[in-house]
């Protein structure tokens, strides 16, 4: 018998820890090379385990527990032979039915049934909660210690006719790190933001134009994220604190501009690279967006491609969002919150008008950006959207747009 075993691959620097999400086959499965056989998380990404050869698996881990990169996860008999047609459904032997019926018959009461363990009574007391509450698992029904933990105070003890159900579920290590680094922003950086609106209308009326043409020639569609990526890029070249972030005591400035896109994905929030915006055109950012986020989508982004932005933009319009705070995505020093649009009453030219307005706001670390660069950053996003031709097409929009 020849067996292969199949360890945890780095899925990138500094990583050191995985955890087993889901197993996408089961124990004894037969497996075809290449074939996705896991799903792991990392504290960056969700990424899929492919077999790396064809034969009978055996897992040795199971779903959730921690491992460390290079640790063996299964085992693949490579000897063993493809199973002809489809495996029979698996019938319980007698000992099988016996223990079926035993496990239905139900136990009788003892002394212990409801009694807290020393431990259990502990945890009891600190959440304020009596045994009597408690549906113990233990031996004779005796309340345990993880009884206790799982047990939630009463919601009330009013009769009610709906659903009174909850559940409680690990969260995925890429979320505990998101958590984690959410708080640290908070208690880390003096964060603070600074609010603007834009007038949309002469960005509707270039999409009106051009959008058809656009997506004949180039296979994507002209949408917003290309005007506010070039606008940040050309805010971040006028404003460079903005670009730069803190390392001990010293201030890095970077001459490019990566510019983080938060997409969600079905793992949770992510935030894709994309890699010197300041060299890319309206079709270049829009193509990359739309790659970016397919592969978030289809859970093929990889750590490489979450890693190194300057500056975020994130989009909570897109879910109805009208205002927000987002919060720096460390190391950087500042974020770009995008809301929805919507028409409202302005003053143009000494008149009432209604007109498509997004209100914007950034997001900046007060200990390296100061008010007068946040406020100006921002101030100019807002001119290059509300004047895309001058500042953003060179007055050609016609070439910009076909490059």
């Amino acid at each position: 018998m020849s067996v292969l075993e199949m360890k945890v691959p780095s899925p990138g620097e500094s990583i050191t820890e995985v955890e087993i999400a889901t197993w996408l086959v089961e124990d004894g499965d037969y497996v075809e090379k290449d074939q996705p056989i896991a799903e792991v998380d990392s504290d960056k990404a969700t990424l899929e385990l492919p077999a790396e050869e064809s034969g009978i698996i055996t897992l040795k881990a199971e779903e959730g527990d921690a491992v460390e990169v290079g640790a063996v996860v299964c085992l693949i008999d490579t000897s063993a032979a493809k199973p002809a047609g489809d495996a029979p459904a698996k019938t319980a032997t007698p000992k099988e039915e016996k223990k079926v019926e035993v496990a239905a018959t139900p136990k009788a009461e003892t002394y212990a049934t409801g009694t807290a363990s020393p431990a259990a009574k502990k945890v009891l007391a600190e959440k304020g909660l009596s045994a009597s509450t408690v549906k113990g698992t233990g031996k004779d029904g005796r309340i345990t210690k993880e009884d206790a933990v799982k047990a939630v105070p009463s919601m009330g003890t009013q009769p009610v006719n709906g659903s009174r159900g909850t559940e409680r579920k690990k969260m995925s290590m890429l979320r505990r790190k998101v958590a984690q680094r959410l708080v640290a922003v908070k208690s880390e950086t003096a964060m603070l933001t600074t609010f603007n609106e834009v007038n949309m209308q002469p960005i509707f009326d270039l999409r009106s134009q051009f959008k058809e043409d656009f997506k004949a020639k180039h296979g994507v569609g002209l949408g917003f994220m290309s005007f506010f990526t070039l606008a940040v890029v050309r805010a971040l070249k006028l404003y460079p604190d903005v670009n730069s972030m803190i390392d001990g005591d010293f201030q890095i400035k970077h001459d490019f501009q990566d510019i983080s896109i938060a997409v969600s994905g079905p793992k949770g929030l992510m935030v894709p690279v994309i890699r010197n915006a300041e060299n890319l055109s309206f079709r270049g950012v829009e193509s990359e967006v739309k790659r970016l986020a397919l592969r978030a989508r289809d859970g093929q982004i990889t750590v490489d491609e979450m890693t190194g932005g300057t500056f975020t933009i994130t989009n909570g319009g897109v879910f109805g969002s009208m205002l927000s705070t987002p919060i720096i995505n460390p190391p950087q020093s500042g974020i770009l919150g995008m809301h929805n649009i919507v028409n409202r009453p302005m003053a143009v030219n000494g008149e009432v008008v209604i007109q498509p307005i997004m209100y914007v706001a950034l997001s900046y670390d007060h200990r390296i950006v100061d008010g007068r660069e946040s406020v100006g950053f921002l101030v100019a996003v807002k001119e290059a959207l509300e004047n895309p031709i001058e500042l953003l097409m060179d007055n050609n929009p016609a070439k910009a747009l076909e490059m």
